[in-house]
């Protein structure tokens, strides 16, 4: 397999440090908002990542996301809140957990929280590792990172050193783009804020010792394999982390640095920040499953911008649609003998796919391998006769459609949400109860209102003389 590494700006053969275990370490969600649609451009891209290292290269993967549970803007939203910093993120942790399930992400081996006893005395022990090679200095209680004093601060984002800023430094945990300054690692206790104290004074991290700090505490010693994110990191975020670990250990920190695009709304990026976002449940509310979206979130290289339109969601509804259609065609195939020309064909779409997918996780060009091989299999089930695809071939065909969902993860996600009711089943339960007392009450009106509504939220009610049934529309 070969990826664009950030670090290098150039597309580079990958293979674990040690040939077997990919150590991965991505940036989850800071939990302060549901993470939106834009935020999962990433996670969704990272996810077909680790599914094309283990499903499709073989490798065992020990992938670690983090959730930052404490810095500026979850203090400050709990705090709006008047709720405790754990509590209020607990419930965006859980719901970031749903988002992923909804869109088919592979769980990851670790998913550790900033705020963990275990993470905070890691990130205290890096600061000490960074005290004790000269990096750090102290003001009003804080600690701060030197950059002067590592001369390849900024080899990621290739920033230029002579506009470096060398004592200045900021307390924020994010600022502009290309502006380096000395960057905080641990803050001094403010009132109001929560508070540890493991052995650099009371008070609590900065946000970038937080990722380094995990990254080698689980992962191991560096350099870990691949570490990613959305593209708006590498800078100041995933800079700094370099800049810690490397300054603390004397290593590489990461060998590859994968980063994905931004999605795009009305030509802006979509961000908290800028108010234009959605949610997947706003996407949900709108009449789209979830797997419309992972389709959408797939279909564009990772590496280019993404422009998210509800046109565009509906168009990759419809390719779903396509798609079921033709597996539901293959599964009714059932008389016939194998044809060699089939297998052959298979088996060309089959390397061909992995071979998109092995450069640079070319999904766009992968999916149009899996679309022309349904358009072949589709005309060779239209023939007159019925006997160009037997039911051998059609088995060989689902193999090799089951292979590629394997890393894309739609077809799987969507076959999930036709097995369940687009409505819970308690719901039209209690509805079905309502509108019969409401016909027993002679009010048709409500009635019909009932049927119409659920029809419109996909569930048909057929009634019956012993009683009224549902199925999807």
């Amino acid at each position: 397999m070969r990826l664009f590494n950030t670090l290098t700006r150039t597309e580079e053969d990958f293979v674990p440090a040690d040939g077997r275990t990919v150590r991965m370490y991505t940036c989850g969600l800071t939990v302060y908002a549901r993470g939106h649609i834009g935020n999962f451009r990433t996670f969704v891209s990272l996810d077909v990542l680790r599914r094309a290292l283990r499903h499709q290269e073989g490798y065992t993967m020990h992938h670690v996301m983090n959730f930052t549970d404490v810095d500026d803007k979850t203090i400050n939203a709990s705090q709006q809140a008047g709720v405790s910093l754990r509590d209020y993120t607990d419930r965006y942790i859980q719901a970031f957990r749903d988002d992923c399930a909804a869109l088919g992400l592979e769980p990851v081996e670790s998913n550790p929280r900033a705020t963990d006893e275990a993470n905070l005395r890691a990130m205290v022990e890096m600061i000490a590792q960074l005290k004790a090679r000269g990096h750090t200095y102290e003001s009003e209680g804080s600690t701060y990172f030197r950059i002067a004093t590592l001369p390849e601060y900024g080899k990621l984002a290739r920033l230029d050193h002579e506009g470096m800023q060398p004592g200045a430094r900021v307390d924020s945990d994010t600022y502009d783009k290309q502006d380096a300054r000395d960057f905080v690692l641990w803050k001094a206790t403010k009132e109001g804020e929560p508070t540890w104290d493991y052995g650099c004074g009371p008070g609590r991290p900065g946000w970038h010792i937080e990722c380094s700090a995990m990254a080698l505490r689980i992962l191991g010693d560096g350099p870990i394999d691949i570490h990613g994110g959305g593209i708006d990191l590498i800078f100041p975020h995933h800079e700094n982390e370099i800049a810690q670990a490397e300054g603390a250990t004397g290593h590489q920190f990461a060998r590859f640095w994968v980063h994905v695009e931004f999605l795009n709304l009305n030509h802006e990026k979509m961000s908290k920040s800028l108010g234009n976002v959605y949610t997947l449940q706003d996407i949900v509310d709108r009449g789209f499953r979830p797997s419309a979206l992972r389709y959408v979130l797939i279909s564009v290289h990772y590496r280019k911008q993404l422009t998210f339109s509800f046109e565009i969601l509906a168009q990759a509804d419809a390719a779903l649609t396509r798609l079921t259609d033709f597996i539901g065609r293959l599964e009714r195939v059932t008389g016939g003998e194998a044809h060699p020309e089939i297998a052959a064909r298979v088996e060309r779409a089959r390397a061909e796919f992995r071979r998109k997918i092995a450069s640079d996780l070319n999904v766009p060009g992968a999916l149009g391998v899996l679309f022309e091989l349904l358009r072949e299999m589709n005309a060779a089930m239209d023939q007159e006769d019925g006997g160009a695809v037997g039911a051998p071939d059609a088995a060989l065909i689902r193999e090799a459609f089951e292979e590629f969902d394997q890393v894309l993860g739609v077809m799987a996600l969507r076959r999930i949400e036709e097995a369940a009711p687009p409505v819970p089943e308690e719901e039209i339960q209690t509805l079905i109860d309502e509108r019969r007392q409401a016909r027993r009450d002679r009010k048709f009106g409500r009635a019909d209102e009932i049927r119409n509504s659920l029809e419109a939220r996909g569930v048909i009610l057929e009634d019956s003389p012993t009683g009224t049934r549902w199925k999807r529309k």
